[in-house]
């Protein structure tokens, strides 16, 4: 269920980008690489990691959908993400992404330079905030710092302009999406069509705008300078960011005629009573992946109690981490179950579960354990009261910039 904090993005990145050299020869600038990982992709992965971002509009060129789609795979699974052709400006660009968002009618709309790859989560939550406490627009900006001179055509200054006051611009820049929206058609309607933002675009409607904390560090890639800059930075601190979490389930034994442990349904007789099929294994890799990335617990998506999950297949919930974990930019790349059980016997059951957490995962088999042991009669478990399982799951994400 969408709430306000829930936001749209229009990822603007159809230019060609000719101060950063020759789209014909090195490719438009949103598609370099840097760290190698393309400039766009990582600027992506910043706002897909964010809780709140509900849809993502990738404006592109016409010519730029193979590069897209290239880039699109360094963050992983993106069904949030849906491309449109932008226009001749950016301007046009902003209004066609606008226009996609129509008809999912977002509350609040960021919208955000593709080369922007510093830009973090203060810079986007600093403007969420100002939109929930009623500003009209936000923009995010830095104090200018440098001595400002003005020049002439012979590049002789005329003049040095005071800084007080100030401000460079920088994305995203949040709005009320039909405000935005109609402030943009209407300009178009109007003939204006040289503003070179859209909080320019939302003072010409008459919005006020708010200005929210940016950093010197969420600069705007422009030059070739600019981008080797930025390679060098990714490069330096390109660890690679490997995570592990773990998950712990316990579920009690009923009398009943079977139990299902990693989707595998097992003759017994006795069954695990709890959430949806109380299959322990599932519930604890889910738990396990989520941990991953910060998306709190199996309960917190799944509530047990929803009457909708009563009964339903613990897949369901381990496919839906697995989706968090990917839109979040990480690839799981091992998962590993152990159960605690006095019985049934697992071992002539465990191919099958793993090829479960194969087909469930998308993972090659070899990347999936499933192991089991008894509690030597200890404990719950050794009493056959119920069944344990610890659960293991290792992702890699995209390497940090600090």
């Amino acid at each position: 269920m969408a709430t306000e904090a829930d936001f749209a993005v229009v990822m603007v990145a159809a230019g060609r980008g000719e101060r950063a050299g020759s789209a014909t020869t090195s490719g438009p600038k949103q598609y370099r690489t840097i760290g190698g990982v393309p400039v766009i992709a990582r600027t992506l992965a910043r706002f897909l990691a964010h809780r709140g971002c509900r849809m993502l509009v990738a404006v592109i060129h016409p010519d730029d959908e193979a590069l897209f789609a290239e880039a699109l795979g360094h963050v992983g699974s993106a069904s949030r993400v849906v491309t449109v052709h932008g226009g001749a400006t950016r301007q046009q660009s902003c209004l066609a992404g606008l226009a996609a968002l129509s008809e999912h009618g977002p509350r609040w709309v960021l919208i955000q330079d593709a080369v922007r790859p510093f830009v973090d989560h203060a810079v986007i939550d600093g403007v969420l905030g100002a939109l929930q406490a009623g500003a009209e627009a936000a923009l995010p900006a830095v104090p200018v710092a440098d001595t400002l001179k003005r020049a002439g055509a012979d590049n002789q200054v005329t003049e040095t302009v005071a800084r007080a006051g100030l401000y460079g611009a920088q994305t995203p820049q949040g709005f009320e999406f039909r405000r935005i929206l109609a402030a943009h058609r209407a300009a178009a309607a109007a003939g204006v069509g040289d503003f070179t933002d859209d909080c320019a675009i939302a003072e010409w409607a008459g919005m006020a705008v708010t200005l929210t904390p940016g950093t010197t560090a969420n600069v705007k890639l422009t030059t070739a300078e600019d981008i080797a800059m930025a390679d060098r930075k990714f490069s330096a601190s390109a660890l690679p960011d490997v995570r592990t979490g773990n998950g712990y389930d316990v579920h009690r034994l009923v009398p009943g005629d079977q139990v299902t442990l990693c989707g595998v349904r097992i003759p017994h007789h006795l069954t695990l009573d709890g959430h949806s099929d109380a299959d322990v294994a599932l519930h604890a890799l889910t738990d396990a992946l989520l941990a991953t990335c910060g998306a709190g617990d199996i309960g917190d998506h799944f509530p047990p109690s929803d009457p909708q999950w009563r009964g339903a297949a613990s897949s369901i919930f381990l496919a839906h981490a697995a989706r968090i974990v990917r839109e979040a930019g990480g690839t799981i790349m091992n998962a590993d179950v152990s159960l605690i059980a006095e019985a049934p016997k697992i071992g002539p059951h465990r191919l099958d579960m793993r090829r479960q957490l194969s087909e469930i995962l998308g993972l090659d088999l070899e990347r999936c354990s499933v192991k089991a042991t008894t509690n030597e009669r200890i404990g719950f478990v050794g009493r056959n009261e119920g069944i344990a399982a610890i659960a293991t799951a290792t992702v890699v994400f995209a390497p940090k910039t600090s």
